[in-house]
């Protein structure tokens, strides 16, 4: 009997020592890292803006049409020219116009371009909104992110788009319709913004004004009109439609678009995450401090 005393108060004080107030905090100080564990995977894995578009073989192009591609004047294409399905027949006023880069009327170099153009301008459609724009974008000054229209853009005066300190900042306009510019109506990236991260999908069609002085690609379903002097940093890309250009510059970016870069974690967030470590292990002290 006294045997069996001694090992029912040996099981009594185990039964108390696993239900002491010690192990509790231990218990929560366990969950509290868990918490942090799930908390830290989150923070570094969690998109915080917005990629750029990968453009695929139509990156090379500065302009790429459906079915006509019309120039007038001395236009200066910094890039690859193309045309599908339209062919060579198709395209006229070069000369006077300069291509700087390689022509593919109707091949399957046009072919893969137009593919990868029908790719990337879904990709820009197919983004979640994050600010709905007015109709007009004169005056503003904007930060990068998804911005759309539910009809058509306009632009009259100037679009400041600032990438604040960051070059692979990336701006995409969505227009459900078309996108129009009055007459020297500009665009500008100030901040280290790239050209190549700027991104036009249209609905419809594009026309940029006489004299406009434009950034980004304009991914268009059906035509894009240069009038006299247009001239983009970036890319001119028609679905369908035909490319009308007039004296203009078109400077396709090269890099930036091809492909997708990994996001960054910005400091803030390595920042956050090693409060949370500090405040887990504060709590984790405790109950050394009370005994």
């Amino acid at each position: 009997m006294h045997m069996i005393a001694t090992r029912l108060t040996h099981s009594r004080s185990a039964v108390r020592i696993l239900g002491t107030p010690d192990s509790r905090r231990r218990q929560s100080v366990g969950q509290w890292l868990a918490c942090v564990a799930a908390l830290a995977a989150v923070t570094l894995t969690a998109p915080l803006a917005a990629q750029t578009v990968t453009m695929g073989t139509a990156a090379d192009f500065g302009v790429l049409g459906g079915s006509a591609i019309s120039n007038t004047g001395p236009t200066i294409i910094n890039g690859d020219l193309g045309i599908h399905p339209g062919n060579a027949s198709s395209v006229t006023g070069f000369p006077p116009g300069v291509v700087n880069g390689s022509t593919h009327f109707a091949d399957g170099v046009a072919l893969q371009a137009k593919n990868d153009l029908t790719t990337a301008y879904n990709d820009a459609a197919g983004r979640t909104c994050a600010v709905t724009i007015s109709a007009d974008l004169g005056g503003s000054t904007l930060a990068p992110g998804v911005y759309c229209s539910a009809s058509s853009l306009g632009l009259t005066g100037t679009l400041t788009l600032d990438a604040q300190g960051d070059p692979d900042a990336v701006f995409v306009f969505q227009a459900g319709s078309s996108l129009t510019t009055a007459s020297n109506a500009t665009v500008a990236v100030i901040n280290g913004g790239q050209s190549c991260n700027v991104f036009w999908q249209i609905g419809s069609s594009a026309t940029l004004g006489t004299g406009t002085d434009f950034i980004g690609s304009i991914l268009a379903l059906d035509s894009i009109t240069l009038n006299t002097g247009a001239s983009t940093a970036g890319r001119v890309l028609a679905r369908n439609g035909a490319v009308t250009l007039d004296t203009g510059l078109i400077s396709a970016c090269t890099g930036g678009a091809g492909t997708v870069p990994p996001i960054p974690v910005p400091a803030s967030s390595i920042w956050s995450l090693f409060m949370l470590i500090a405040a887990v292990l504060a709590l984790a002290a405790v109950p050394a401090w009370r005994r």
